[in-house]
């Protein structure tokens, strides 16, 4: 069995990604280029988008990583608990954090005031995905890949209990799998 059994349908294509980080690239390029970027993963799901967008940014740059869980399972806790920390001081950037997917606004919401009040020079958000009907809290990010609708999905860094990460696309898992 393929873990491609398990998905409903292909919502984004490699090649609508490709052309995602593109646009993103050029964007963040041109707001950036007199400032001192520091790229803030959200792990595990960012790892995939960050290094595809990294690479169409034309700048010095430098990345950092963290990680933390609102998640279990499907369902957001509404908790933010962290697993790791900065390795970075944030005080002398412009930090811009890179997520895989808006759901709740909830993680970022807080992390966005966290990295703020740690004395960043700016905090901004970009985002893979934006799946607004899926809010909690009043959030926007800063840099939108794609809006999707309120579905679970899974590919390009997404998991569903840490699988299905490595599709090269962003897909909808079939609700068998998980109901």
């Amino acid at each position: 069995m393929s873990m491609r059994d398990d998905l409903k349908e292909i919502l984004v294509g490699e090649e609508e990604i490709k052309e995602i980080c593109k646009r993103l690239g050029k964007q963040i390029t041109q707001d950036y280029k007199d400032k001192n970027l520091l790229l803030v993963g959200v792990l595990r799901g960012s790892v995939v988008f960050i290094s595809d967008l990294m690479k169409e940014i034309d700048l010095f740059c430098d990345i950092d990583f963290l990680s933390i869980s609102t998640y279990r399972g499907t369902k957001s806790t509404g908790e933010l608990k962290w697993k790791k920390h900065l390795d970075t001081e944030v005080k002398d950037y412009d930090v811009l954090i890179v997520e895989d997917i808006v759901d709740s606004g909830f993680s970022l919401s807080c992390l966005t005031k966290i990295l703020a009040d740690r004395g960043a020079k700016s905090v901004k958000t970009c985002t893979l995905l934006d799946k607004p009907e899926g809010r909690t809290v009043e959030f926007e990010a800063d840099y939108v890949g794609k809006v999707i609708p309120d579905a679970f999905v899974v590919g390009y860094g997404l998991d569903y209990n840490e699988k299905y990460r490595n599709l090269p696309f962003v897909a909808i898992l079939d609700p068998k799998v998980y109901s």
